[in-house]
């Protein structure tokens, strides 16, 4: 016999219309701080070939602790899960089992990025990053070693990977920055903003299936709120992370010096 609580999709998969009312109010709240990483000036100007070469650097250095980690973080989830539990466990345990692999070619695909846009490679891979850049490593790391499957899920799964699907899509959207590597490196400079442009955009999706299917139809306001607070706190992480970045490079320089001390 069916549990009246238990969530199955009828609807489309990347239809907010498709979830629960409480999902569809909560995908709503936090979509507010999910825009202001998508529209960012950083990948404004990135988009239009017009974002300054040592902020682009920073930026593609400061950003590898999280591409380097995210594996793990699906890893530590991985752990949470017994077979057996429950559908939303065995649907969680397909998902990340799939997609670890997928998240350490994407690595390797930003090493490639990096390189190709200048970066010193043995630097970003050892050196220190200022705090600004590290908050958000450090965030996604707590959440999935402290919260349950749902809420860790949700602020990586559901909110790293939905932002960062459509600012990936914006700079796609236009030639001008794909255009600023040479026609021979051009398609390896691009492939890690391509995949995530282009074939990653149901990822998220899937993991707020899981999500809803995990915690049911009515769950308590106090899961509800962990799951909100979970992905609005990785939205905001990642603003830091942009804002830390377009502040006066002089600004930068001198932290970057600090935290290297």
């Amino acid at each position: 016999m069916k549990d009246q609580h238990q969530f199955v999709r009828t609807g489309p998969l990347m239809e907010v219309s498709s979830y629960p009312e409480w999902t569809q109010e909560m995908v709503h709240y936090c979509d507010r701080f999910k825009s202001e990483v998508v529209e960012h000036d950083l990948f404004t100007q990135m988009k239009e070939a017009r974002l300054e070469h040592s902020i682009h650097k920073a930026f593609l250095s400061g950003g590898w602790p999280v591409i380097d980690q995210f594996p793990q973080y699906m890893a530590m989830n991985l752990l949470k899960i017994r077979y057996g539990q429950g559908e939303g466990h065995d649907m969680a345990r397909r998902y990340l089992i799939r997609n670890i692999r997928v998240e350490q070619n994407h690595a390797d695909h930003w090493v490639n990025w990096a390189s190709e846009s200048g970066v010193d490679i043995q630097a970003m891979l050892h050196n220190q990053h200022a705090l600004e850049t590290l908050s958000l490593s450090q965030w996604c790391w707590q959440v999935c070693d402290r919260e349950s499957l749902a809420v860790a899920m949700a602020a990586t799964n559901y909110a790293i990977e939905g932002a960062t699907g459509e600012w990936s899509a914006r700079v796609c959207s236009e030639d001008r920055y794909a255009n600023l590597f040479d026609e021979e490196v051009r398609a390896k400079a691009m492939k890690w903003l391509k995949l995530h442009a282009k074939y990653d955009d149901a990822h998220p999706w899937e993991a707020l299936e899981i999500i809803v299917t995990l915690v049911g139809l009515q769950p308590s306001q106090e899961t509800i709120t962990k799951l909100r607070n979970a992905i609005c706190k990785s939205h905001q992480f990642m603003r830091l992370l942009l804002d830390h970045y377009m502040r006066p490079t002089t600004q930068v320089a001198a932290r970057a010096q600090l935290a290297l001390a």
